[in-house]
């Protein structure tokens, strides 16, 4: 295997008391794309910015198709195209301005800067509406024109943090096919999500971060095998029989499903027998479920019984943990690809003064 465009060793990020990242390690090959999962505040955009050099770590090493992000900071934001969770273009500009603008931040030839724009507006489908004030597009073409800001420069490497929270699921199925697109054409992604079918459907490789920690490194694929590839799901009608239930099936299969309200769950790399003995066991208690769906498993029931919550539900505080975004700040001062400012250093929290320690 040739070298990792990204390499991530030990990297962890205090801000004061609180520690964000506890010291990651992951890899990520080149021209592939890797998810970066996790819920709100779990650490994914704290990576994110200190891997695009926005934040210094506090400790360890990442590294850039081999450069160092605090010693030749300069160098990755040549490297590299960033989509943030927040607008980065000027809504007062067209689309064909804010994407000629980007080239001239990020010193493209001149003579460069009108084709490449044409070609990224005709890519993203956005051509018609090319000259039209961004304030009028809608949340899609908003989301697809900020990826385009950052594929200006034709970055080899690509960072979309959160790149379809907000959209309806066609704009998000239409942006899952440009993603692919930009693979098939050489482009390494590093994906951050709460949406663990866009990793499923996207990421060659998967990391789940919870609390700043990495709980989970491997396939898809691998992932849902470990969890069992079948799920039940059992609706039980209310609390009170679901409880009856759990004790009933636990019994009889030796271990208790997981629930939620009125919902038991169970995975199996054996559905059929597990349906078979969850059933029985229901029945000699004399309780009949409500509704039975079988399904394929999926990375969110990964997830959910690693943490014991979805990935979109919130932090303890019911916020994003310092260093995540929690307004269009830091992502977007580094409109579409981070503009390369010479020799120039990654810019420090105010928590963390110095910059690693």
């Amino acid at each position: 295997m040739g070298q990792a465009a990204i390499s991530v060793v030990g990297l962890s990020k205090r801000f004061g008391s609180v520690t964000a990242l506890h010291g990651v390690d992951f890899d990520v090959p080149a021209g592939t794309v890797f998810g970066l999962l996790g819920p709100n505040g779990a650490g994914k955009t704290t990576a994110i910015r200190i891997l695009t050099t926005i934040l210094r770590p506090s400790g360890g090493h990442a590294a850039v198709l081999g450069h160092d992000v605090v010693r030749e900071a300069a160098t990755v934001r040549r490297l590299i195209g960033l989509a943030g969770q927040y607008a980065a273009v000027d809504p007062n500009l067209t689309g064909r301005e804010n994407l000629r603008l980007i080239g001239r931040l990020t010193q493209l030839p001149r003579a460069r800067r009108r084709p490449r724009a044409a070609e990224l507006l005709d890519r993203f489908d956005l051509a018609e509406a090319a000259d039209r004030p961004v304030r009028t597009y809608s949340g899609g073409m908003r989301r697809r024109l900020d990826v385009a800001a950052a594929l200006v420069p034709e970055p080899p490497v690509l960072f979309l943090d959160e790149p379809t929270t907000g959209l309806d699921p066609q704009s998000r199925t239409a942006l899952w096919e440009l993603i692919r697109e930009l693979v098939r054409d050489g482009t390494t992604v590093l994906l951050t999500t709460q949406y663990l079918e866009e990793a499923d459907r996207l990421a060659t490789r998967v990391v789940v971060v919870n609390e700043g920690r990495i709980i989970a490194d491997d396939t898809p694929a691998v992932l849902k095998a470990r969890l069992g590839n079948t799920v039940i799901e059992l609706g039980m009608g209310d609390e009170a029989r679901a409880v009856r239930a759990t004790s009933l099936i636990a019994n009889r299969v030796g271990e208790p499903p997981e629930r939620e309200g009125a919902l038991l769950r169970l995975a199996s790399r054996d559905g059929s027998r597990l349906l078979l003995d969850v059933l029985h066991s229901l029945e000699a208690g004399r309780l009949v479920p409500h509704t039975v769906t079988v399904r394929e498993s999926s990375l969110d029931d990964v997830f959910l019984a690693l943490t014991g919550r979805r990935t979109r539900d919130a932090g303890p505080a019911g916020a994003p943990a310092p260093g995540e975004a929690s307004a269009p700040t830091g992502d977007s001062a580094s409109a579409g690809s981070p503009a390369p400012t010479g020799g120039s250093a990654p810019v420090d929290d105010p928590a963390s003064p110095g910059g690693p320690s």
